[in-house]
């Protein structure tokens, strides 16, 4: 086979594979992720259509039952992504999302402050390993500069949540009476049982991982495990010396046979490959998660992104119904500002893996929503503050795929990967505790301190997002210039001390972030 005839069959094995994977996992996540971002905004849709009155609540109550969800939240991210390869994808998604969708319904059967606080507080437990599961997910079956289109896409349809939450809850809400419930209560009960029907459906189309993908033929899932492989390169290796040669080739070799060590030895010392799949769980490669500077600045950036994207979606409805609006008009008007969100949030995906950017493209959006909300600042009318509230919808969604990308691009070794994304989404999820304290009615309708203590951490974003940024670019350039060639020597001390057996990942002197 010529060069070319190969080069033609590679692009269209890579075609037909990414195809593949496109059609069977990206619509099962994007029905799960709708499914999340619906359950976790539709409090705020129950709140203007009754919830507060029904259940008794006063004061900053209701903010302390939305407080509450994120505390366990945050606390499950991690063991979650931590046992996500042991019970497989397709099963432990779908099996969380089962489960909220079951304690979503009983929200509709809550009577008191004390019983909204503990179903929150349930709720969080099973929604905090979704998103970093996803992402951890979506990184072992796609190539690095790959990832953002598809998280992109799933992504897209938490901003469509955010219309079709308004229009769902807007048609439910006419069922008041019905059964002698209240209309807020057919919210949760219904959202609730079609978030289940989505989980259950779910898992007849996900596959756990590339190898045992029921839609690829033997050719392509081949294909596939080796393109995966080859992309991860140099972080997959675990390169070889004397020592570590005697651990890991047996020990009694026949003297006839001599000759025949001496090439294996050969072609050992070259490298030693742990694929994902067969790497093992060690608290050193966890620790390496923890201590890595992306995780932090990436997840300072994120909480100021989440503090506006959170308290946007909650209290949206509310802010429409503070310029004015009331009932059926007040959700309809809660749809427009996600229209541009997302049509901008799958456009800067694409554009971000064709030019293998992710910070600079947050540096470039996140002003717009500074302008938003300093337009809602100064506005003087309520059309003002309603065209201000489409600024901030278009500068922070397509954000948040960008973000997300990060971390899965430039950590390496499956448990360092597992725990830096959940670690960035525990520490950036604390930004929910204040986007549920930002908003409160008494406030209506400028919401003027609302707006200025979120407008404050979007600033902190954009700056932390810069430092991110630039030390990305200084690491590059140390690499290139081989100031860190001593990272194979400090790998293969852990190694031929026995002390890991994961790959040497993120720390190889050729492996590159992304920005």
């Amino acid at each position: 086979m010529s060069a070319v005839q190969d080069q033609e069959r590679t692009k269209a094995l890579t075609r037909r594979v990414l195809w593949k994977l496109d059609i069977h996992v990206l619509p099962p996540l994007a029905l799960l992720w709708l499914a999340n971002f619906v359950d976790r905004t539709n409090i705020g849709n129950a709140r203007i259509a009754g919830l507060e009155r029904d259940t008794h609540l006063h004061g900053t109550q209701f903010n302390v039952a939305l407080a509450i969800f994120y505390v366990s939240y945050i606390l499950v991210e991690l063991p979650s992504n931590w046992v996500l390869k042991k019970f497989k994808p397709s099963r432990w998604l779908p099996f969380l999302v089962a489960v909220w969708g079951t304690v979503t319904t009983l929200s509709g059967l809550v009577h008191n402050y004390s019983g909204l606080l503990a179903i929150r507080f349930f709720l969080g437990f099973c929604e905090g390993g979704l998103l970093p599961g996803i992402m951890l997910y979506l990184s072992t079956l796609y190539e690095r500069h790959e990832l953002q289109q598809r998280v992109g896409i799933f992504y897209a349809s938490a901003s469509l949540s955010g219309a079709f939450g308004g229009l769902l809850a807007t048609a439910i809400i006419k069922m008041d009476g019905i059964g002698g419930l209240a209309g807020w209560r057919w919210i949760f009960i219904l959202e609730g049982i079609a978030t289940v029907m989505i989980a259950l459906t779910s898992t007849f189309f996900l596959p756990a991982d590339i190898k045992s993908a029921k839609f690829f033929t033997e050719e392509e899932r081949e294909f596939a495990l080796r393109r995966l492989r080859t992309s991860l390169g140099v972080a997959l290796t675990a390169p070889l010396s004397e020592p570590s040669q005697r651990i890991t080739t047996a020990e009694a070799v026949d003297p006839a046979e001599k000759e025949n060590e001496t090439k294996i030895e050969v072609q050992d010392t070259q490298a030693l490959v742990v694929n994902q799949e067969d790497e093992q769980f060690e608290w050193r490669e966890v620790l390496r998660g923890v201590k890595d500077p992306q995780v932090w600045m990436t997840a300072v950036s994120y909480m100021g992104i989440i503090i506006s994207l959170y308290s946007f979606s909650l209290f949206l409805p509310t802010i429409v119904a503070g310029l004015g609006y009331s009932g059926s008009s007040a959700q309809l008007h809660t749809v427009p500002p996600y229209v541009p969100a997302v049509v901008l949030t799958v456009i800067v995906a694409v554009a971000s893996d064709r030019l293998r950017w992710r910070g600079p493209f947050i540096l470039l959006f996140l002003p717009i929503t500074m302008a938003g909300y300093i337009l809602a600042i100064a506005a003087k009318t309520n059309n003002q503050r309603y065209a201000a509230v489409f600024l901030i919808a278009t500068g922070i969604y397509p954000c948040g795929p960008c973000i997300l990308s990060i971390l899965p691009n430039n950590s390496s070794g499956h448990y360092k990967k597992a725990t830096a994304v959940a670690l960035q989404l525990a520490i950036s999820n604390c930004g929910g505790f204040v986007a549920t304290f930002t908003y409160d009615s008494s406030q209506a309708p400028t919401y003027i301190r609302g707006h200025s203590i979120t407008l404050a951490f979007v600033v902190v974003a954009w700056l932390a997002m810069l430092c991110n940024v630039l030390y990305c670019i200084w690491e590059n350039r140390a690499r290139a210039q081989g100031r860190r060639q001593d990272n194979l020597t400090k790998y293969q001390e852990l190694w031929d001390a026995g002390k890991t057996r994961a790959p040497i990942g993120d720390r190889h002197p050729e492996f590159r972030f992304t920005l």
